[in-house]
């Protein structure tokens, strides 16, 4: 028996409530799964909905409800900057916070015309994004991941980016490769292991701990990315998204390995540090 679309979304949210869930993913499921807009969504509300999509909507609820397994993965997408990455358990799912760290390299970048490397690239949103709204510039991207890789590559041809892609650990490949790079940008796993019992379970059970966690508390990925980049001749600058806590930290790894340096620490729209800004 069809059901109207309020009715199908009012059982969904009430659903996830009970099981301590986000009540929005009902609305983006819905909308998935009848591949409609957001506006077309509110204009829908007294439609009735064909049955053989209401089951397919209520499997993936529960799913989501009782095993925590995020709705990117069951949609396989998620949007960053305005446009629609593919996401899998091999990457990790687009957050909001990193689109203020593309945002700050697009204004300091402009229109030069630089060689930015995005470093542990994961799905390739920031290399990608930074191609498309900067294309003045050469992209690479490197990660360790095979994996994660297909999966950066994918979303730089679907979405038309001419990224350069280079497997290997942090900046190996760009070292080895005598690769020049002006601009360094990363978000790198920056996750204590001490904190993993902190995290939702959408997250710890599902995001790949490779771009999780780190081990110094969170720092080694920052240490080694630092310490490799003494190896990169006249590098301009250097964007890392932190977390919360490791503003000093990561200023003082970066003062002691470039002691000219002029190092920024900027906020979130939540106002936590997120990210650090090195003129080198």
């Amino acid at each position: 028996m069809s059901e109207k679309l309020y009715e199908v979304q009012n059982w969904a949210s009430l659903f996830l409530e009970n099981h301590n869930r986000e009540p929005r993913v009902a609305e983006i499921l819905i909308q998935h799964h009848l591949n409609i807009s957001r506006s077309q969504y509110f204009m829908m509300m007294q439609d009735e909905i064909p049955e053989e999509k209401i089951k397919r909507i209520k499997v993936d609820i529960q799913r989501h409800a009782e095993t925590g397994i995020p709705v990117q993965h069951i949609i396989g997408y998620e949007w960053f900057y305005g446009r629609k990455f593919a996401v899998n358990e091999h990457v990790l799912i687009p957050r909001p916070e990193t689109e203020e760290l593309v945002e700050h390299v697009i204004n300091q970048v402009k229109n030069e015309p630089l060689t930015i490397a995005d470093i542990g690239t994961g799905s390739g949103i920031i290399a990608t994004t930074l191609k498309l709204e900067l294309p003045q510039t050469t992209v690479y991207a490197s990660d360790i991941s095979e994996k994660a890789l297909e999966v950066a590559k994918r979303n730089a041809e679907t979405l038309h980016a001419e990224v350069n892609f280079l497997k290997g650990d942090f900046l190996q490949p760009f070292v080895e490769g005598n690769i020049h790079i002006d601009v360094l940008v990363s978000n790198p796993p920056y996750i204590a292991k001490s904190e993993e019992k902190l995290l939702a379970d959408t997250v710890k059970n599902f995001d790949p701990s490779l771009a999780l966690f780190a081990e110094e508390e969170g720092l080694a990925a920052y240490r080694t990315i630092i310490e490799q980049a003494r190896q990169i001749p006249n590098l301009k600058r250097m964007v890392f998204e932190i977390g919360h806590a490791q503003s000093t930290a990561v200023h003082q790894l970066i003062q002691t390995n470039f002691s000219e340096s002029k190092i920024q620490i900027i906020q979130d729209i939540n106002g936590k540090d997120r990210i650090v800004s090195a003129c080198l």
